[in-house]
């Protein structure tokens, strides 16, 4: 088990990294950095001895975090923004439907299964709806709003 990534280079990470407990002084669940920041490695280690796990310090949040290497790629990779991730919550913003057949209707709530960001048309995503699952491209979906 070799490490991709060297110490000192430069990544960027592709999902949201929060804290899983291990991390003094925030709270569990809390952001600790958002998908798509760069950082450099620290450190390289392993944790149960088949998981290499890099130490990035995330220079713009001034904080050292574990990483994954699934959940890196190169700092000068190209790297498509997403509005949703896995796991996000989402309603339709318009009937979506499949050869004129409307399937999901307007506000009908989902959940993000899969990011697609080199979908021809720009973002697209995999989402499951209670009638099914769909790929739903970026700009039919937003947010459901959480309350505080």
């Amino acid at each position: 088990m070799q490490p991709h990534y060297e110490y000192g280079a430069e990544v960027r990470v592709i999902r949201n990294i929060r804290n899983d407990g291990t991390f003094a002084g925030k709270e569990t669940g809390q952001l600790l950095v958002r998908r798509g920041s760069i950082g450099y490695v620290k450190d390289v280690g392993t944790f149960l001895q088949d998981q290499i796990i890099y130490s990035v310090h995330f220079l713009e949040h001034n904080v050292v975090v574990g990483c994954r290497e699934e959940e890196l790629i190169d700092g000068d990779a190209p790297w498509t923004p997403s509005k949703f991730e896995f796991r996000d919550k989402v309603k339709a913003k318009v009937p979506l439907g499949i050869q004129g057949n409307i399937i999901v209707e307007h506000g009908e709530e989902g959940e993000i299964l899969k990011v697609l960001r080199d979908a021809p048309s720009g973002v697209a995503y995999h989402v499951l709806f209670p009638s099914r699952q769909l790929q739903v491209p970026e700009t039919a979906l937003e947010a459901i709003e959480e309350l505080e």
